[in-house]
């Protein structure tokens, strides 16, 4: 949540204790579901991080749909729901730090063309993916207000 928003905590202050059960919670679903896709589909070293760079795609997607369907729909979901889903699950499924380590690891590997193609596509694939959920969350919040009898 934004500074001034209904539910924003005050800058430098803690937030709630219920607040930051729910990013607890949710972030032991969204580290386990990570880590059940990483076991299920390990990659060689050398090779393209494809199950880390799906991840990352489809949490930037959805953070992209879901903070747009909050905002767009005004303050409907609570801001231990909004926390549950963008920060918990979503911020442990996405992974900035094994992105950055298999980065490095292509590039220890000798597999440098590897490593600079997995960090473009990777950053360019997560902009495009965050802009088509805010676009497709926009405009479904648009359509649910719509249909909202006056």
């Amino acid at each position: 949540m934004r500074r001034g928003e209904r539910g924003a905590e005050a800058p430098g202050r803690l937030p709630p204790r219920s607040r930051l059960l729910a990013v607890a919670a949710g972030g032991a679903i969204g580290g386990t579901l990570r880590y059940a896709f990483v076991r299920a589909a390990p990659h060689d070293a050398g090779m393209f991080p494809s199950v880390t760079f799906a991840e990352n795609v489809v949490g930037a997607f959805l953070l992209g749909l879901i903070l747009a369907l909050l905002l767009g729909l005004g303050s409907r979901v609570d801001g231990n729901r909004a926390s549950f889903l963008t920060t918990g699950i979503l911020g442990s499924f996405t992974t900035f730090s094994n992105f950055t380590f298999e980065s490095v690891d292509l590039v220890r590997s000798g597999a440098v063309e590897v490593a600079l193609v997995y960090a473009f596509l990777s950053v360019m694939a997560g902009l495009a993916a965050a802009a088509v959920g805010l676009a497709v969350g926009r405009a479904v919040a648009a359509r649910t207000i719509a249909r909202r009898p006056s």
